[in-house]
């Protein structure tokens, strides 16, 4: 049987103790094992519980240790949070891995995971080259913070920066729990948390170039930091879609990939479907680098790939038809580069001239654009393009004759020119159909004052083109036939990024831009990939119960008696769902969080954006209560962001804490 311990104490060099859950395997005490560690900060007394439970026991009963550990400053962990990945942070995950293979049910050898927060932390750990670490899967995150993170895309100042940020404002406002940190003590805890954080939505807005801050747990600075074997996990619905790239291509050690449809979820719980089973893949990797076995499985091709078919453009996908294909290397000889050159409204084999073409986006364009991030939410993914099209340049491919295959990071080289000091451009790369719905591919954007680098904003010279790359995320998907190719390139891109000062106006000429598509065909006489296995249904009753039902609006409103258009998120529950209230019944806590996040803008003034995010989260147990506020919101004028932070605490009936703060930050380029 599993031993379960629910608190373990891992005392730092400097005496801080962090707070771990551990499952030992049958025997361990006796005969140690390897042991598996996931580092995060999302509290692994109850936020993360369950979720928690449908992996680390697995990995127990398949003979490992599994430990799950939080950070320094959050949970019931000892110390504040500093900041996402700070250098404490990666000192104490290297201390953790070391304090592991220490331990009398450990034999030496570790393996890491973690998903989004969790993979940063298995690459950045790894990067510190702790002896006992032998092998790590991230999930679900990146190797570069400044080119694939919530806070900039492409040099755009993203609306996630704020949103994540409030996300965090949140946590890091959450007690440690009296049973376990004690009764004595929790409340002192509590409270030095609150006047130690830092809002850092406005800490990370203070970095809006490519500086220090950014390089700073970025494993792409020096990929040779990270010698052990990688398996990392992606989703074309997630974020991260272009990390397995880059690491297939510039990591020495060896690197397994596997990417499916997936949103912001663990492969075993994966939305859209098919599953995959994580867990076995995660145990038949771990079984050969911290075991010695031999799985077969570092004998299979590295990288695999679900390419999904075309499909209706809705705001949820339950599932995708496709089919896994599989590559030897990155990049792949299975691959070419397709040039379609962006002519007079169409997308042509060979470049032809024309009148030049302009638009100035409405500061409403790409409404119909879900989330960067799926979290397989109703409404979070992307819509008919056609909803927001009328605001864009188009150019379409003639229909196509047979599939086409997409496998990589298509681009865009642009010859443009713009009408003011500071903009960017957002370019979509959309599958339309034969009854011409459009189906989002791919979308990418470029700061235009960063055209010449990401450390020095360079003012714009209006009317004088420029040539620029637009990189867009990478993708795997087949067009089928019938289909068209369209690019939409657009001057503005809200909610997903904060608009330019100034409404833009973008002028192309045909015939001298063109995009760049990475088209796969299938290598002659290749074997068919190995069969994936749906992830195991786990006997038993979850040990959790609803006591209230829980609640969601996504919408769009416009006022048309002044044409202020309006975003809202509400979701009465935790991040991945509308739950409400819910208990779990083996500690007796009750749960409680909601959201409200809103978006508004006007069509023609950028001036006029503002978001802003209301959340309430509750704690109770018995005769514990414990309740925390907060509201965040962000401005701005031609020249200055505007912050404001509030957060109120009580225990009880009494109010423990109450702080607003207030910022100002220059704009640079953004």
């Amino acid at each position: 049987m599993t031993e379960v311990i629910e608190t373990v104490w891992i005392t730092m060099p400097d005496g801080a103790r962090l707070a771990a859950r551990l499952w030992l395997p049958d025997g361990a005490r006796d005969t140690p094992v390897p042991c598996i560690l996931e580092y995060i900060p999302y509290r692994r007394r109850d936020r993360t519980r369950m979720r928690d439970e449908s992996m680390h026991p697995l990995f127990a009963e398949a003979g490992y240790a599994s430990i799950r550990v939080d950070i320094r400053g959050y949970g019931d962990s000892d110390g504040l949070a500093e900041d996402e990945y700070s250098h404490q942070e990666m000192q104490d995950g290297h201390n953790v891995v070391q304090w592991i293979a220490e331990q009398d049910w450990c034999d030496g050898n570790v393996g890491m995971f973690g998903k989004s927060w969790g993979a940063y932390n298995a690459f950045q750990v790894a990067s510190t080259r702790p002896p006992a670490l032998k092998a790590i899967i991230p999930v679900m995150g990146t190797d570069d913070r400044w080119r694939e993170d919530i806070h900039f895309y492409g040099g755009c100042l993203a609306n996630d920066n704020f949103w994540w940020g409030t996300i965090m404002q949140l946590y890091n406002a959450m007690p440690p729990d009296p049973q376990i940190v004690g009764a004595d003590r929790w409340l002192d805890m509590w409270r030095d948390r609150l006047n130690g954080a830092q809002f850092w939505p406005a800490m990370w807005l203070e970095h809006q170039t490519h500086d220090e801050m950014w390089r700073r747990g970025s494993i792409c600075e020096n990929y040779d930091d990270v010698q052990v074997p990688v398996y990392f996990f992606g989703g074309w619905a997630d974020l991260f879609r272009d990390t397995p790239f880059r690491i297939a291509e510039n990591l020495k050690g060896p690197v397994k990939v596997m990417m499916g449809p997936w949103a912001h979820l663990y492969p075993h719980e994966g939305i859209p479907a098919p599953r995959a089973d994580f867990v076995g893949e995660a145990i038949r990797f771990w079984d050969h680098w911290l075991k010695g076995k031999d799985t077969g499985l570092m004998d299979e091709p590295p990288l695999r790939f679900f390419l999904q078919e075309s499909v209706a453009p809705a705001g949820m996908h339950k599932a995708r038809d496709g089919r896994w294909i599989e590559e030897a290397s990155w990049p792949s000889p299975n691959v070419s580069d397709q040039t379609m050159w962006l002519n007079d409204g169409t997308l042509d084999a060979a470049p032809a001239a024309g009148e030049a073409l302009s638009v100035c986006s409405p500061q409403t364009f790409g409404g119909a654009g879900g989330d960067m991030c799926s979290f397989a939410i109703p409404g979070d993914m992307a819509i008919d393009c056609r909803t927001d099209a009328g605001g864009a340049l188009q150019f379409k491919g003639a229909p196509l004759e047979a599939p086409l295959d997409i496998l990589g990071q298509p681009s865009l080289s642009l010859k443009l020119s713009a009408d003011r000091p500071q903009g960017f451009v957002a370019a979509l790369l959309v599958d339309e159909a034969p009854d011409g719905a459009q189906t989002l591919l791919a979308r990418g954007f470029c700061n235009l004052t960063h055209r010449n680098g990401d450390m020095d904003p360079t003012p714009v010279t209006p009317g004088k083109e420029m040539a620029v790359t637009v990189p867009l995320y990478g993708t795997g998907c087949r067009v089928l036939p019938g289909h068209r190719i369209v690019v939409q390139i657009a001057s503005a891109y809200w909610p997903i990024l904060w608009p330019a000062p100034q409404p833009v106006t973008l002028t192309v000429t045909p015939g001298t831009s063109a995009l760049h598509l990475p088209v796969r065909h299938d290598p002659p006489d290749a074997p068919a990939p190995r069969d994936l296995h749906e992830p195991a249904k786990r006997s038993g009753k979850r040990a959790i119960t609803r006591v209230r039902e829980g609640a969601m609006e996504r919408s769009i409103h416009t006022d048309l008696t002044t044409g202020e258009v309006t975003h809202r998120f509400f979701l009465d529950g935790g991040v991945f769902g509308p739950v409400g209230d819910m208990r779990l019944d083996e500690i007796g806590t009750v749960l409680s969080d909601i959201s409200d996040r809103r978006y508004v803008i006007h069509a023609d003034d950028p001036l006029s954006a503002r978001v802003s995010m209301q959340q309430k989260a509750s704690f109770t147990r018995d005769d514990w209560v414990a309740r925390i506020e907060a509201y965040a919101e962000q401005t701005a004028t031609e020249t200055e962001f505007h912050l404001l932070s509030r957060v109120k605490c009580w225990s009880g009936d009494e109010l423990i804490f109450e702080r607003e703060k207030t910022f100002a930050i220059p704009r640079n380029g953004m």
